[in-house]
């Protein structure tokens, strides 16, 4: 657990910290003063001036922050100020930290294609140059069935079962059919770790009386590329990725206004924490997975139009270009504010989900550390 917790520190610190570097970088060259470049929140603890920088350490490690002259209202007719620069200028620094986050995102996406990334495969796939390591692995277990009760876990590979290999899912989705009644042996690898299951399927009430083995199956590989192919498939990867989260998010707000519940789909810090835990048993590859697509989920949530996020500050630096005139100084501090409020009632909401899913499992990892 507490490997979990230090890992998921890491990792928000790094996304964060890319972020709020995008607005110091940018705003610099702008012409704009920052006043504060912070690593961790308040209280401080270490701090160095250097010109018109403070530069400090903090003492929580949860990202950074950067602050910036004028961009709560202030010394608007000030030449070093936020608010005195033109629209392009004030829309590269407020766009700037979405844009880091995605380069975080592709660098480590490239990364992890130079490392050795895994990837999932289709059945007719067949062993490339760039392609290794081929196996069936656990996408997600059926609470209650035979795997969960046998303690089978996502991202668990299945290396054979009865002492047959199979290279298809296809294939390994026949043969558990053939033998519902009959006792699986199952050799199966977590990690670096190989352990055995002796296991009984049994059947799962929403799908009827047929006996199952409860997962759903994957076929993955580790596929690596070359320095300069990594970087150009990184790219593609990174693309493909931003498309898929725009696609889901839609499908989100859609879903919203039909009434559709969606907060099954909605994961906050204690459900990042609970990810965070199944990814560090999986290595480090996967984490640099992980945090890259975090980065870029962030990044797209970030870039949306709504108050307190940059999307939101985007939109109203536009209003007041449209307007040709600045915008009500308190009454756009009273929307973010709002904004703001309303972004934490969510947060709140989604922990306490996140409780009532994850609770018990957060409860037995704080048993095994003590």
């Amino acid at each position: 657990m507490l490997i979990t917790i230090l890992v998921f520190l890491i990792i928000i610190s790094l996304i964060v910290f890319f972020h709020e570097l995008g607005h110091f970088l940018t705003a610099r060259k702008s012409g704009v003063r920052v006043e504060e470049f912070g690593f961790g929140f308040p209280p401080r603890i270490f701090s160095i001036k250097k010109k018109e920088t403070i530069y400090s350490i903090n003492l929580i490690p949860l990202g950074g922050f950067v602050k910036i002259k004028g961009e709560s209202g202030e010394n608007r007719d000030e030449p070093d100020s936020f608010l005195s620069k033109p629209f392009w200028k004030k829309f590269i620094i407020l766009a700037s930290g979405v844009g880091m986050n995605v380069v975080l995102a592709y660098l480590l996406i490239s990364l992890g294609l130079m490392i050795g990334l895994p990837t999932m495969l289709d059945d007719e796939s067949s062993l490339s140059q760039n392609i290794s390591q081929e196996k069936i692995q656990i996408a997600s277990v059926y609470k209650q069935s035979a795997a969960d009760l046998a303690g089978l876990k996502t991202g668990d590979a299945i290396l054979s079962v009865n002492n047959e290999v199979f290279t298809k899912v296809t294939g390994l989705q026949e043969y558990l059919n053939k033998h519902q009644d009959e006792v699986i042996n199952l050799e199966l690898s977590r990690g670096r770790e190989k352990f055995y299951k002796e296991v009984t399927q049994n059947p799962i009430a929403e799908f009827g009386n047929q006996r199952y083995l409860g997962v759903s199956l994957i076929k993955t590989g580790i596929i690596k590329y070359g320095f300069f192919e990594a970087l150009y498939q990184g790219f593609i990867s990174t693309v493909s990725i931003i498309w898929q989260i725009v696609v889901a998010l839609f499908l989100l707000i859609k879903n919203l206004f039909y009434g559709v519940s969606v907060t099954d789909q909605l994961a906050g810090p204690v459900g990042v924490v609970v990810l965070t835990s199944q990814v560090t048993q999986l290595g480090l590859i996967y984490i640099l997975q992980f945090t890259a697509l975090l980065s870029l989920n962030l990044s797209i949530i970030n870039i949306l139009p709504f108050p307190a996020l940059d999307g939101g500050r985007i939109l109203f630096a536009f209003i007041e270009k449209v307007r040709g005139k600045p915008n009500n100084d308190k009454i756009e501090s009273i929307v973010h504010n709002l904004g703001f409020s309303l972004l934490i009632l969510l947060m709140v909401f989604v922990t306490y989900k996140d409780l009532l899913k994850y609770g018990q499992q957060i409860l037995n990892n704080i048993k095994g550390v003590f």
